[in-house]
This record gives structure tokens, sequence and C-alpha cells, in this order.
């Protein structure tokens, strides 16, 4: 099937009061880590969509450290409301999934792989659960796709990911906060060591909340992973959405992601930032959508991966 480039000023499909449903929620247990599964009421089988956070400290409900939005907890909240399940889960090391005695300096990226893998198949043996979706988000992608090779999925749902590595995105990052030359320097020095698997010692300090030596081997082991190969692996049905004002992640890394895959949906979705809420281009105005938990998703959103998951 031919990729499918939509500008989204209208509604893939309609919501309506009518069309809402009731749901309930409970804490579910992996092990060590904990999740929150959302089912719609009622006795019959439903999809389920695993949702996966993106990178850094953020919990199950895309929130971060006091920057609260509830970006995730609104997307299963909407999810259910259309007779769709969901898990979204705390990263390993994170909220509930605070492992006793985890060290930073232990967690490599495939370690967040292998949790995905296993909440997944987790959540296909739940009472009611008729089929998985993998749904990542930003980092949360990346880790998605590569899940869904280790493991049965119905498709495969990548919402702000990344089309590049982690360095060029970070490069551009910076580049984009007009953070200082020499500093964007150091940040490409740093990340052509940690390539070729050497630890850095001299990180300067305005750097270290990304390249500190305790998250140095987790690097490592990100900047490895190409989002475009990895795709290419993925069996199934893949759907690739992302916002025309998130200045974290572009439209042209979208526009990679489907070129990996000229058979999945590829979904622009006019107005639509990072966190997923309706935002200005000026960053500024987009930023203080960050900490507003009041701010409904954009309005497309839903509907399409709803249209997706109910499709397969």
């Amino acid at each position: 099937m031919k990729s499918v480039l939509v500008i989204a000023s209208i509604l893939v499909m309609s919501l309506t009061a009518s069309q809402a449903s009731a749901w309930s929620e409970r804490e579910l247990t992996n092990e060590a880590l904990r999740g929150t599964l959302t089912l719609p009421d009622g006795e019959a089988s439903v999809p389920a969509v695993l949702i996966l956070a993106g990178s850094g400290p953020v919990d199950r409900d895309g929130n971060l450290p006091g920057v609260r939005n509830d970006s995730l907890k609104m997307l299963a909240h909407g999810l259910a409301d259309q007779g769709i399940a969901s898990l979204r889960v705390d990263k390993r090391g994170i909220g509930g999934s605070a492992v006793a005695g985890l060290r930073e300096e232990d967690l490599r990226f495939d370690t967040y792989v292998t949790d995905a893998a296993s909440w997944g198949e987790l959540l296909g043996k739940q009472n009611r659960v008729a089929r998985v979706v993998l749904a990542g988000h930003s980092e949360g992608a990346l880790i998605a796709t590569l899940a869904a090779q280790r493991t049965t999925v119905a498709g495969l749902v990548l919402i702000a990911g990344t089309g590049e590595r982690i360095d060029a995105t970070i490069d551009r990052q910076l580049m984009a906060a007009k953070v200082p030359d020499e500093l964007q320097q150091a940040s490409r020095r740093i990340t052509e060591q940690l390539k070729q698997g050497k630890p850095v010692a001299d990180v300067p300090a305005a750097l270290m909340s990304i390249y500190r030596p305790s998250v140095q081997n987790y690097m490592m082991s990100w900047l490895t992973r190409d989002p475009v190969a990895e795709l290419r692996k993925v069996r199934g049905p893949v759907l690739i959405i992302q916002g025309s004002t998130d200045f974290q992640v572009l439209v042209d890394d979208a526009k990679h992601l489907s070129e990996a895959r000229p058979d999945a949906k590829l979904l622009i979705i006019d107005g639509m930032n990072h966190i997923l809420k309706p935002a200005p281009a000026d960053r500024a105005g987009n930023i203080a959508t960050y900490k507003d938990p009041n701010l409904a998703l954009s309005a497309p959103l839903v509907p399409a991966i709803t249209s997706f998951v109910k499709g397969l």
C-alpha cells in the first residue's frame, strides 16, 4: 500500500458524545515493573495498545518531575472512550518501576526494549485482550520498533519518533536552542567518542544532563541504533504520526521513517507539538503547553490511532 500523507486539519473520523464508552483502570505488575491497564466496560474482547513513553524520567502518564501535561494518560483515556484497551507503563527506574538497587550505570537501551517486549506479551494474556498494538512516543518509538521485532504484535504506531540516529537529533536540537557553538562542538566530540565505545571524562558542566558519566553506557548503546534501518526489519502494519509544530522531532523525521516502510500510513497533524497538544510554532508559546494538564490532546490524534487499531 502506498504511503499516505495527510495534513490533518480535519478529523480522520468524528467523535461524538454518543460514541463514548465507560472504562475502568487497575494497576498491572510485571515483576518489579508497574503500569496502568485501562479497559472499556463490558465483556467483549477488545484490541489493546501498549503505550511507551519517551526519553528521560518521563512517567507512564507522559509527565516529567515538575512538568505535568498528562499527555499519555489522556491518550489512554481517549482510546478507552473508543472501546480500545491500553497499558501505559513506568520505565524501569521511573515512578512505580523504581527498582531497588538499580544503578543508572547499568541501564542499556536494550533494557527498555526487553521490558517493552515483556509488557507486550503480558498485555496479550489479559482477559478480553484480542490483539496487541505497540505505540511508542519519541524515544519510545524506537523502543517499540525494536520490541516489535521480538514479540508478536498486530501493528506498530510511531508517534513523534526520530528518523535519524540520536546524535544527529541532539546536534540539531542544540543548534535550534541556540546553544553556544563551543558546546555544540563539545557535544559532537563526545558523541563521536561514545560511538567508538569510549567513555568521556571531560564533559562540560552545561552538557552534564545529557552526557553525565552515569548515563554514558546507556548513550553508547543508544547511539548504535538507526531508527530507519530498524523499522525496515518490522513486519506488519505501521502508522507513523508527527505534529507540524513539534520542535524536538520534525516532520522530516516522519518522512524518513516512512521511506523505510513505503506501505506505512503517514499522518502529519497540523499544529500538534511534541507532547501531542495543539501548540503555536513559536518556541516560548510551544513550551508553555508542556505544563498545562488541562489542555486537551490535538483533536485528530485519537481518531487516527483508533481507525488504525480497529482496522487491523
